[in-house]
Formats: structure tokens, sequence, C-alpha cells
């Protein structure tokens, strides 16, 4: 006897295609503007989240957040991104996904396959949806930029790119400098 798949109907097609993704058995997919993107970072990749984790998680524990790579929807775009790492108050922990409004910080480390949609795509993207603070690791520049004060056009404020080794501060609610130099 055969197991019987599960099934879903959904009324629209952004619906379902976001439905599908979340629900593919040993894959961590997000979808960027439509394309299906697979997550596989490499390790030198996922060491400059690493860093990035162990210097917030101190003030994110005394803020009460969660600190991951947990899913973030843009309703009513084929958009679901799975940031690289992301700063949500406590109380959004068992959601299933979070939009961009209800963090307090979203971080992107490039590779070099998808570069451009960490620099241009996901960064207006993010400030669309009101993500209050943008943090790109350019590994590819070697720089780091932090995106503030979002609008329906992008980002208003930025400061960088800062080379590798330079301190970015974090403002409010975060205030501390992150060491960028091993990145």
């Amino acid at each position: 006897m055969s197991a019987r798949p599960h099934m879903y109907a959904a009324d629209d097609p952004e619906t379902a295609l976001k439905y599908a993704i979340q629900h593919m058995r040993g894959h961590r997919v997000q979808i960027v503007e439509g394309v299906i993107e697979p997550m596989s970072p490499t390790w030198r990749h996922e060491r400059a989240v690493t860093r990035i984790r162990r210097q917030i998680e101190p003030t994110t524990d005394k803020l009460g957040c969660v600190v991951g790579a947990g899913n973030v929807d843009l309703p009513g775009t084929p958009n679901w991104y799975i940031p690289d790492l992301a700063v949500v108050p406590e109380q959004l922990e068992d959601a299933e996904a979070v939009t961009p409004d209800k963090t307090l910080l979203v971080t992107e480390v490039t590779s070099e396959s998808n570069g451009d949609t960490d620099r241009i795509v996901q960064r207006r993207r993010y400030a669309e949806y009101g993500a209050p603070l943008y943090l790109l690791v350019d590994r590819q520049e070697r720089s780091c930029t932090l995106f503030s004060e979002p609008s329906d056009l992008g980002y208003t404020k930025s400061v960088g790119p800062h080379p590798f080794g330079t301190s970015i501060t974090l403002p409010h609610p975060f205030d501390l400098d992150l060491d960028t130099s091993e990145f």
C-alpha cells in the first residue's frame, strides 16, 4: 500500500508556490522574484554568519529576540526569503514566517553565485517591506554596508561600504560595534 501524498488546494499561484517550497523534504529553498533558489552555503559563508551571530547574541538575548535563518514572507509577491541571519522578537518564534517589518535586523552574506541578488534585489525588497536594518556582507568586494531608513523606493540611508576590518555600528536597539575583521 503506497502512502497518499498530502494534497493542498490554493486559491492563487503565490500561495501554492510558497506552500510547496516549505514542504520540500530535505531541501531549504527560497523564492526570489519567482525563481526558486536552493540554499547551499559554503563553510566560509557560514563562518561570516557565525561571527556576526556570536557578536550580536549577548545583545539580542537582553532584547528578548531570536537570531536565526527563518522564513521571511513578502506577501503579494513571488518572494519567500531565507536570510542568512535575521533578528526577530521572541514572541514571533513560533511563526512559520515573518514579514520584513517584523525583523530588527536582516543580514545577507553574498556568494559568488548570487551576490547581485543580495546587493540589489533583496536589498530593494527588504526596504520596500520595511526591514529597519539590512546588513550586507559582500564577500566578493570584501566590504560591509549597513542600510537603514526603509522606504518604498529603497533604503534612504547607508553606512559603507567599509572594507573588512572596519567596525560597523549597529544602531538602536543594538547599540554595538560589529567587528568585521574575520569575515
